[in-house]
């Protein structure tokens, strides 16, 4: 009984902060589904004796109102406590759709003074404007993916995406309240033209050209090894979709380029001859081996900067991408380039690693989901599954050996993207954060963009202040941490105990200027046009425009 009774008002607190979150409430099913994928684990009903999430939120009439309207749908809305008031009139006044005011702030506050670390609280620091949330990589390049082929009715989208993707277009669970929302942060890649039979999604130019360098295999057959089409149960990284459901794989009555299918039956006509005498791989010359990603340069200190938290440990231990146009459509064209290179099964063949090279520290990527993610090897699981960490959203997963490749040598010279960061002047007032504390920053961060504020490095790891500034009063993340109840402001930054026990980017990721670019040398040339010949030789299938 005693340990229900904990449980509970653990459960209480945690519902309160969602919904607090929530300035529109939540459904029961949204509450299930937001409970999920910030806990990653469902409401635990059973535990506390209740059958539905509606029984349990009417046993919390402190904590949750339940609001019915006319067409029968129930809207769960959080009530404040003392400790959750100031909170709950910051996101009351939450902006919806004048964020273009905010922009107009940016030069105003970009030179305001800061406050000096003698300060208790760097309230007076000034913030750029945020903007609206940001769409994750992976969903963006499916939409463009979507459209490479030909434009589409936006009437059609929802219907067109799910026969492509296997789940819906699911925009809201991302922040965004409309579809024209989605849009316009888009519109650097997609636009929209008016004709007679409504509105019309359109690729620009550029991303069209780009994607018809190279073709996109269609199908593939169901029993490769090698996950061509990704199975249902496969996860999705964090830091892309929490919620996204894994695409299917491609459908076989896709059409196919004249002359592939003919090619593909001779090769697997030459691999049946041959099963019983499997060839021993030749490493190309081209495959990364003994070499590290290098970091991003460091930020100055007391600079304003535009991020997207990726992945979230606690509030000492999280990563960011930057959110600068120039590193954010890098690693959007490294992602679509490694997947038209690896998607052809010649190629991805060619870059299988063989088990002496399947060792912790190794840089090489893997394929989760139909896209193609670089990440380090961090250790060996068993015969079958290694642990990675991915070097461009900072999270470690375990993953299938056969789904490891060799890295080619042109995707080293992006920096990794992913920066180790520790909110700043902050510390958990019951020595480590508490599940209630991680999930409110979860919430805070949550598929949109913030800005950072820099404050020092400590160890390779970025001390920041969190601000977002899409409401009415800007808001402070250790301010709320602090007003909730579960962090002390310090005035000084305190060493992240998570990241002391574990930091995959100070082991794995050479610090900004020890990799330069004048050291990341491509491979004699001479060795890889031999390479290419031995692959004629034994295929006739090959990459239009790879470098390989």
């Amino acid at each position: 009984a005693s340990k229900q009774a904990q449980l509970m008002e653990l459960l209480k607190k945690e519902v309160r902060a969602m919904l607090i979150a929530a300035k529109a409430g939540l459904t029961p099913e949204q509450l299930e589904e937001q409970y999920m994928s910030m806990v990653c684990k469902p409401l635990p009903l059973r535990d506390l004796g209740f059958q539905s999430t509606l029984e349990l939120v009417t046993q919390m009439p402190e904590v949750v109102r339940i609001c019915s309207f006319k067409n029968g749908t129930l809207i769960l809305k959080a009530i404040a406590d003392d400790s959750t008031k100031g909170i709950a009139k910051l996101v009351a006044n939450q902006k919806v759709k004048t964020r273009s005011k905010a922009s107009k702030k940016t030069a105003t506050k970009a030179n305001a003074t800061f406050a000096t670390k003698n300060s208790k609280n760097p309230q007076s620091f000034q913030a750029l404007s945020a903007g609206t949330p940001v769409l994750p990589a992976a969903v963006k390049a499916e939409l463009q993916e979507l459209l490479s082929s030909s434009p589409l009715l936006l009437a059609d989208l929802d219907k067109a995406f799910l026969r492509r993707f296997g789940h819906t277009f699911q925009y809201r669970q991302y922040g965004f309240l409309s579809m024209s929302e989605v849009l316009r942060s888009v519109s650097d890649s997609i636009v929209v033209e008016q004709t007679k039979a409504g509105s019309v999604l359109v690729l620009r130019k550029y991303v069209t050209s780009k994607i018809e360098q190279e073709e996109v295999p269609q199908g593939e057959a169901e029993d490769e090894e090698v996950p061509q089409g990704e199975a249902e149960d496969e996860e999705v990284p964090q830091g892309e979709a929490e919620d996204e459901e894994v695409p299917q794989g491609e459908t076989e009555d896709e059409e196919r380029p004249q002359g592939e299918a003919q090619d593909e039956e001779m090769l697997q006509g030459e691999h049946q001859n041959f099963e019983h005498f499997p060839p021993t791989p030749e490493i190309p010359p081209d495959a990364v081996q003994d070499r590290s990603l290098c970091s991003l340069p460091p930020l100055k200190r007391r600079c304003l900067v535009g991020v997207t938290v990726e992945s979230i440990v606690s509030p000492s231990q999280f990563y960011i991408h930057v959110s600068s146009t120039g590193s954010s459509y890098d690693l959007q064209d490294l992602m679509f380039e490694m997947r038209h290179v690896y998607s052809h099964k010649v190629a991805s063949d060619k870059y299988i690693m063989p088990e002496s090279a399947v060792r912790p520290g190794q840089l090489c990527c893997v394929m989760v989901s139909k896209w193609w993610y670089r990440v380090i090897i961090h250790r060996v699981i068993n015969d079958q599954e290694v642990e990675v960490f991915y070097a461009d959203y900072g999270h470690l997963q375990i993953v299938q050996k056969s789904w490891l490749r060799f890295l080619k040598w042109h995707y080293l010279k992006l920096p990794a993207q992913a920066i180790p960061c520790s909110l700043a002047w902050v510390k958990p007032v019951e020595g480590r954060w508490s599940s209630a504390a991680i999930l409110l920053f979860k919430h805070l961060c949550h598929f949109k963009e913030v800005v950072g504020i820099v404050d020092e490095y400590v160890d390779g790891v970025l001390y920041l202040f969190l601000c977002d500034t899409s409401t009415n009063e800007d808001v402070y993340f250790h301010s709320v941490l602090r007003d909730m109840g579960y962090a002390d402001v310090c005035g000084e930054n305190i060493p992240s105990q998570e990241f002391e026990e574990l930091n995959p980017s100070a082991l794995y990721v050479q610090p900004s200027g020890k990799l330069g670019d004048g050291e990341v040398v491509e491979p004699d040339l001479r060795l890889q046009q031999e390479s290419r010949d031995a692959d004629s030789e034994t295929a006739t299938l090959k990459l239009d425009g790879a470098d390989l």
